[in-house]
């Protein structure tokens, strides 16, 4: 626990078998009182490993349903246990657990109730080995983001993610996609019911074994990033009501 709140971290995990162990092995045990792994329907040793790691909670998807849909099981799992912070932690090891006591304390604290580990500040992204096209594709897409949003994050594509548990609790996550797009909705979400975000700098790190999507499906999140943010535009100014923010 942080100041009395109970922390859980959640893994939404597809074929992480080759980077879960060294994932889970630095998450800060001495502040998380809980682990979920969802698998989504991995087809490699993931649910094995994550059994063998004796992760508290894990639950196995016997279809694909989806990076957006494997977010929603963690969270609703996350709640129903009791939740008041909730991190969630890619177990390919791209985001390091080790700045999970940093994102909480600003949570536990009470200063902010969403917190983000950011590739961009510090400037280590490319340094990190994040591709160059994806690189310039963050920085064009944020400063789009942040001009429908009328706001001034430094990057909106993070998967390094924690959330108060009135956050979640607010918010209607289920109603987001279950593809790549939700991460994108949910900061619609967060910033449409008045909450604020702060950001940390996170290290960069590309390899092999990390999770990636490819060229085609990138080009297909940054659309639908961009008809995210013009949507949640519209929805502020009154011209159009987009269904998942009012409804």
């Amino acid at each position: 626990m942080y100041n009395g709140k109970k922390i859980v971290i959640v893994l939404p995990a597809y074929n992480a078998a080759l980077t879960l162990e060294k994932t889970y092995n630095e998450i800060p045990f001495d502040i998380v009182d809980e682990v979920i792994l969802v698998d989504d329907y991995s087809n490699d040793s993931t649910y094995d490993v994550a059994k063998k790691l004796g992760i508290n909670h894990i639950i196995h998807h016997e279809v694909n349903k989806g990076y957006g849909g494997n977010q929603k099981t963690c969270y609703k799992k996350a709640l129903e246990l009791g939740a008041d912070i909730v991190v969630m932690l890619h177990p390919d090891y791209q985001y390091t657990p080790l700045l999970i006591p940093a994102m909480v304390s600003i949570i536990g604290s009470g200063l902010y109730p969403v917190v983000f580990g950011s590739r961009i500040l510090g400037n280590s992204a490319l340094t990190g080995g994040m591709p160059v096209y994806k690189y310039f594709a963050n920085r064009f897409l944020t400063a789009v983001q942040n001009i429908l949003m009328h706001q001034k994050l430094t990057e909106y594509h993070t998967g390094f993610r924690a959330y108060s548990g009135e956050v979640l609790k607010k918010v209607k996550f289920e109603l987001n996609s279950d593809d790549f797009i939700f991460d994108n909705e949910m900061i619609a979400l967060i910033f449409y019911n008045g909450f604020s975000i702060a950001e940390i700098t996170c290290p960069t790190k590309y390899f092999k074994e990390a999770s990636s999507i490819n060229f085609m499906r990138s080009l297909k999140y940054g659309f639908g990033v961009l008809r995210v943010s013009f949507l949640y535009f519209l929805t502020k100014t009154g011209i159009y009501k987009w269904n998942l923010l009012v409804s």
